[in-house]
């Protein structure tokens, strides 16, 4: 017989604020709890960009609100442009950016 789980609610107003510069912060929902999954809401301003980075992992990011832009290394001059509903899958180990590309606040979940 399968082991009884226990459902989770997150609110993102009980999350802490880590900040990721003076245009960014991040608030983690899941992923220091012992769940499969790390998620976690950024908040970016108009401006924001990331430094070229990557991760071990595939990297979903899910545009809640505003505009994003984002791009693999080597193809900055041709970015992939997101709105609210919109999703980009990136690759583990693959360098990427990705920037608020418009004038209003940028929420997305990753």
């Amino acid at each position: 017989m399968r082991p009884a789980a226990e459902a989770r609610v997150i609110r993102l107003t009980d999350a802490e604020k880590v900040s990721f510069g003076p245009l960014s912060d991040y608030q983690r929902l899941t992923g220091d709890d012992g769940m499969p999954v790390f998620t976690g809401v950024q908040t970016c301003q108009p401006g924001y960009a990331t430094p070229l980075h990557w991760h071990p992992y595939v990297e979903c990011l899910f545009v809640l609100e505003g505009t994003m832009e984002a791009w693999l290394e080597g193809r900055e001059a041709t970015p992939t442009r997101l709105g609210p509903g919109e999703m980009i899958a990136l690759p583990a180990c693959t360098p990427h950016v990705f920037r608020n590309g418009g004038d209003t606040v940028l929420r997305l979940m990753g």
